[in-house]
């Protein structure tokens, strides 16, 4: 599992607010910024660790495998226009077994995926999920970015950040101690009563154990830093996958914009010369 967020408490009390301040990443977001883009060989990389880490327990049902060769995705290619011929989406797609149904017989059948199905869920209702989550439901993905505050700074913070407990606080079975989650950790909190610390409890284990984790195709070292910030970068492009072309259109308006009042200017200029 990956980042659950402030869904997933185990049973700590979100009274407060008392999560440990964010941190930045030793390499900034490209994507930050009125003209920053998505780097896709990190896009790319960041879904390979969305797929072996977070996708056992969260589920993204606003993504389509076609979305991941749409313009700005990970795996674009300007060659296949029409993201469902994009041969790479393709094979990813078709790596999932995708539950449907016989239209002839009306029976539940398995098949492989194409790039119209979106991502599958790791489980079959929310049920299932809670009884393998100590009864907490994983978030969905999709927007997950969107819904914190901080976005993909929260989501590295959260992946990458200490998760050993202070002396003092004693955590309840299937509780683990996360720094940057918004909490109360008064009622699990031993020590000093002025000094209670930072963060709060997730019902999900530390998903980023250990380096090399993920094994990344393109050769980067797959750090546990590397690793969340790659994930953190993909969570963000896929909770507003147009952004980079909504920054684009809106720098072009605004010269257009600066073009229309200079040329605005000066016809008020030449119409009212002869008036004095």
């Amino acid at each position: 599992a990956l980042l659950a967020g402030d869904f997933l408490t185990g049973g700590a009390a979100l009274a407060e607010s008392n999560a440990a301040p964010l941190v930045q990443p030793p390499h900034p977001f490209t994507f930050e910024g009125p003209f920053g883009t998505f780097d896709q060989a990190q896009l790319q990389r960041g879904y390979k660790v969305y797929r072996e880490v977070c996708s056992t327990c969260h589920a993204m049902h606003l993504m389509s495998f076609r979305n991941l060769g749409q313009k700005g995705g990970p795996f674009y290619d300007p060659e296949y226009k029409n993201p469902n011929d994009n041969p790479v989406v393709k094979e990813i797609a078709s790596e999932y077994d995708i539950a449907d149904i016989d239209p002839d017989t009306g029976d539940d059948i398995t098949r492989k995926g194409t790039p119209a199905d979106r991502f599958p869920s790791p489980f079959k209702n929310d049920e299932a999920a809670k009884a393998s989550n100590n009864g907490a439901l994983p978030p969905d993905m999709s927007v997950l970015a969107k819904a914190r505050e901080g976005g993909a700074l929260y989501i590295y913070n959260v992946v990458s950040g200490s998760h050993t407990p202070p002396a003092g606080l004693e955590l309840n079975p299937g509780q683990y101690y996360y720094p940057h989650v918004n909490g109360s950790l008064r009622a699990l909190w031993k020590g000093d009563p002025a000094h209670v610390p930072h963060g709060g409890v997730l019902a999900m284990p530390p998903p980023l154990k250990s380096n090399g984790q993920v094994t990344y195709d393109d050769g980067t070292p797959s750090t546990v830093q590397q690793n969340a910030e790659d994930v953190a970068a993909f969570l963000a492009w896929a909770s507003d996958p147009h952004a980079v072309e909504r920054k684009q259109t809106g720098f072009a308006v605004l010269i257009y914009l600066l073009l229309l009042a200079g040329l605005t200017y000066a016809a008020y200029r030449q119409v009212w010369r002869g008036k004095h």
